[in-house]
Parts: structure tokens; C-alpha cells; sequence
């Protein structure tokens, strides 16, 4: 009698990546282009000269702004933020007021616990709508007092204070009373 071919057994699973804690992530990933979401790793592509050009624009007029009128600290490149404990994002632009952030204190390596007044976020190629909505709730439920981002492919900004949303566009101006007051900007000028 012939012996019956059995099939070869499952291929096992993959295994899940491993969580880890914000310490952990930050002491590992420290300079790296990724984020902590849920515990999990989440490397990132490196935006291109026009996502860079569109931070660099809004922090420097933001920059310019709380400079003049000794408001707080401004931060850019990616600086990262704790949400919980097992979520770190990274803001293209934050700003902290100096009732955040006093004036004369030492400004801490790594993330930051306290959320800062505004972030700033720039919508990359490789960002997904859905994704940078998540991160917008996330900023906003952690403290964030208001969370702009700006679309170079559309030239729009989106303004998000707690459930509301405001979409500037080319002609608009852009203000943030609550947060920076007297600062004014057209939004024409954020994508020159």
C-alpha cells in the first residue's frame, strides 16, 4: 500500500511586532524618522523639498511672531510629543506659550509630556488623510489647544480647535487669536 501524501503543515504566523513604551521607543528610535503609535513602531518615508520648504515657512513666521512678542518656544524638524503611554508623535511645528513652557526653564531632551499650545502639522505625499485625522484627535485629546495643517498640493490649511474645523484657502488670512495673538498671515504666503 502506498503511503498518502499529507500537504506540508501552516506556515506559522507572523509573529506582532512588539509593543513597546514611550521610554522605550525614545530610547531606541532617538533620531530616527518614526512614531509610537499604539506601542508599535511606525517608521515613516522622508518627505520631499516642498514639505520641508511649507514647515519651514510656517514655523519661521510662527517663530518670527512669539520672538517679537516674547510669547514661548517654537520647535520644529519632526520634535516629538508623548500622548499616553505608548504613543510619541512628531510635530513639524510646535509651539509652547510660557505658561506652558515657563521662560528660563530648562527645556527637557526627548519627548515632552506637556502638549503644546499648537502643532503644526504639513500633509507629505505619503500621508493619508485618515492618518493625519487620527494624529489631529490624538494632538487635540492630549491638550493641544490648536492643531493647523497645511496641504501644499492644495495650498489649503485646515485650523482644528477641539470638534471644530476651519479650511483656509488662496486669498484667506490666517489668524490664531487663541493661541498667538495678533499673528497674521496670508495663506497665499505659506506656499510661495
Amino acid at each position: 500500500m502506498s503511503a498518502l501524501l499529507s500537504p506540508p503543515p501552516p506556515a506559522p504566523a507572523p509573529a506582532p511586532p512588539a509593543r513597546l513604551t514611550a521610554e522605550e521607543f525614545m530610547a531606541r528610535h532617538g533620531g530616527s524618522n518614526a512614531e509610537l503609535i499604539d506601542g508599535v513602531v511606525k517608521e515613516y518615508p522622508m518627505p520631499g523639498f516642498r514639505h520641508g520648504k511649507a514647515c519651514m515657512r510656517l514655523g519661521a513666521l510662527i517663530l518670527a511672531h512669539v520672538d517679537a512678542n516674547d510669547l514661548g518656544h517654537v520647535a520644529s524638524n519632526d520634535t516629538w510629543v508623548r500622548i499616553g503611554s505608548e504613543k510619541v508623535r512628531g510635530g513639524d511645528v510646535l509651539y509652547y506659550s510660557y505658561e506652558r513652557l515657563p521662560k528660563g526653564q530648562e527645556i527637557p531632551e526627548g519627548a515632552h509630556t506637556v502638549a503644546p499650545d499648537l502643532v503644526g502639522e504639513v500633509k507629505s505625499p505619503s500621508d493619508l488623510w485618515i492618518d493625519l485625522f487620527a494624529k489631529v484627535i490624538e494632538y487635540i485629546k492630549a491638550g493641544v489647544r490648536v492643531v493647523v495643517v497645511l496641504d501644499p498640493a492644495k495650498s489649503t490649511v485646515s485650523i482644528y480647535r477641539g470638534d471644530d474645523q476651519e479650511i483656509l484657502r488662496v486669498g484667506d488670512t490666517l489668524t490664531l487669536p487663541d493661541v498667538l495673538p495678533g499673528f497674521s498671515v496670508p495663506v497665499a504666503r505659506l506656499f510661495e
